[in-house]
């Protein structure tokens, strides 16, 4: 559960989605016990927070879902050390669907709602980066 909510965080800050960092940052809080991992997700590469697993799938995502990225082999042969092909194919469909999900929102402005009550990066209404 964790990573899951780790990817949806991911994908919504990359897409600019307020509402949806926002809601998935509070589930993101309550399934790791902790808001440690919300406040630091923006910059997670930079982060010791994050073992091996969460870095390999959020590279994937970021690759997902970055138009000026594009997934590799060797991010997929990091993905098989975690993952089997079953797996790898539920990673990619959550990621596909989160990305779905937070550009429709994002692209109607849907207002976040304050279920987070902590500062999360890409949050803020401003230009996206």
């Amino acid at each position: 559960p964790v990573l899951r909510s780790l990817i949806t965080v991911r994908v919504s800050q990359i897409n600019w989605c307020r509402f949806c960092v926002d809601i998935n940052s509070a589930t993101l809080a309550k399934r790791s016990g902790s808001t440690e991992k919300v406040e630091s997700l923006d910059n997670w590469r930079d982060s010791n927070l994050y073992d091996e697993e969460e870095r390999v799938v959020l590279d994937y995502c970021e690759s997902m879902t970055d138009s000026n990225k594009h997934v590799t082999d060797e991010q997929i042969d990091k993905l098989r050390k975690f993952f089997d092909d079953d797996g790898i194919t539920e990673l990619t469909g959550l990621i596909a669907f989160q990305n779905l999900s937070s550009k429709f929102n994002s692209a109607l402005d849907v207002e976040p709602q304050g279920f987070c009550k902590i500062p999360v990066a890409g949050i803020e209404k401003s230009e996206p980066k």
